[in-house]
Parts: C-alpha cells; structure tokens; sequence
C-alpha cells in the first residue's frame, strides 16, 4: 500500500553487517527499489569498494567517474555523484574500487567520522528514503555510515555464527550511538537466506527472535536462485522476476518496513 509522502527529510538507514555473502547489497537494492515502486523516492549510497550495488542497478563502470569515494574523501558535491537508476524514483550513488583505501585518506580529515553526514546533508530534503549499502566489515567508512545514519538495518543470514557476528556488530552499533551519533537506533534484524528444508534455518530464526523480539522482522527472505541471478543481468530479482518467492518476500518487508515507519513516526 502507497504511504503519503511527508514534507520531512530523508530517513536514513545504513544496512550494515560486517559478514560478507549474507544478503545485505541484495536487501539494499530490492528494498529500495520496492520502496520506489510504491511512490517513495529512494537513494541508494553505495560504500562498497566491490560497487555491486552499482552493478546490480546496472550503472555502467564507465558512468562512474563520480562516486561515494570522491564524496567521502575528495569532497565531491553531493548532486554531482547521484545517477538516476533505470527505476523510477531510484538514484545511487555508485562505488568503485578506489574506496577500498578510502580509509587511510579518511583519517586525514577532520572530523573523519562524520564525512559522509555532512556531504548528504544538501540532498536530504529531496528523498525520502537514503540507504546506504556498507562493506562487509567494521571499518572507519562503515562508522561514517552510521554516524550519518538514523538507524540500522541489519540482514543476517540463517547460519550457525549469526548470533556471534550479531553481538559484535550490536556493541559497534551502541559504542557509536553513545560517542559519536546518540540518535542512532536499530531498526530491525532481516532473516536472509533461510532455507525451509534446512532445521539449523529454523533454529537460528527461533534464536535470534528469543535475543531481539520485535527487532526481528516477521518477513524471512529465503534462498532463491532467481535472486542470485538477477545481479548478473544488472536487474534488481523484483524487476527479473517479480513472481519469485525471493522478490515477493522483499515487496512484504518494504511494506512492513513502512508499517513500522508509520508507527514509529506517530509514536
């Protein structure tokens, strides 16, 4: 269901998991473009030095002479780096592999937390939505993710060491809120990757909402091969294949993503 757009800046939500392979490009780009599909007008800020976020948009490399590195570190004017997306209401902000030593030349400015903030700050009355995909580790571009952040978005993947990984990114998420950003809160735990034939899938489901009660979202996004698929033709899976159980299950957590919106904005 279509929510109204309010006049109100952006949301930002920085979806962070230091693990690699656990669906966080995937969830970034199909709930973004779930969102746009329902009128919202999204940005995806893309910080992974891999740029697979760009890439699973379709953002030609060589359309990337501006990226979030040259925001980060070069101080790029935000509108410069935005490209529009195939999909209505979607823009990004691509990366390319020269973040992946964004992190030396990060510590050299000064506040070197709070770059990212600061850049997007220009853009934040025209979305109403800013994702920002992170790397898959904790490092100083992710903390400036979650500085600029209001909350985080967190997929995890049903596996043995969920809760390990989880615990480890839960204490950055709280050393950051207490030093650094004190708004900053967790929005919700996403389930990525489940596989019903698998009990270990159901075990670790059942852990991590015994540890995060609502936290945790009630939609589960399972493994699917149509997903898997859809980056390698530059396409988001709801746009490869909108009838896949993966997609379906990404329409349903955008809309319950918004019903908690709503909530928390009422509230």
């Amino acid at each position: 269901m279509e929510m109204p757009r309010r006049n109100r800046l952006a949301r930002k939500l920085a979806v962070v998991n230091q693990k690699g392979g656990v669906g966080k490009t995937t969830t970034a780009i199909n709930l973004g473009t779930a969102l746009a599909a329902v009128g919202r007008k999204v940005l995806l800020v893309d910080l992974d030095a891999q740029g697979n976020a760009s890439t699973g948009l379709g953002i030609d490399r060589a359309k990337r002479d501006r990226t979030s590195y040259h925001l980060l570190v070069r101080a790029s004017a935000v509108g410069a780096t935005i490209v529009p997306s195939a999909i209505p209401n979607l823009d990004i902000i691509p990366a390319s592999v020269e973040l992946s030593g964004a992190e030396l030349e990060l510590v050299e400015l000064n506040p070197p937390q709070r770059q990212l903030d600061e850049a997007l700050r220009p853009v934040m009355p025209d979305y109403d939505f800013i994702l920002i995909d992170c790397p898959p580790s904790l490092n100083l571009v992710t903390v400036n993710a979650m500085v600029a952040a209001d909350a985080v978005l967190v997929p995890l993947q049903c596996e043995f060491f969920a809760l390990e990984g989880l615990s480890q990114l839960l204490s950055t998420i709280d050393r950051v809120r207490r030093t650094l950003n004190p708004k900053l809160e967790v929005q919700g735990i996403v389930l990525t990757m489940f596989d019903r034939r698998n009990r270990l899938s159901e075990q670790v489901a059942d852990d991590v909402r015994a540890h995060l009660g609502a936290k945790v979202y009630d939609t589960i996004i399972p493994r699917n091969v149509r997903v898997s698929e859809a980056p390698s033709h530059g396409r988001p899976a709801l746009l490869y294949d909108h009838r896949c159980a993966g997609s379906q299950a990404y329409i349903q957590l955008a809309g319950e993503m918004l019903r908690r919106e709503r909530q928390r904005t009422a509230a």
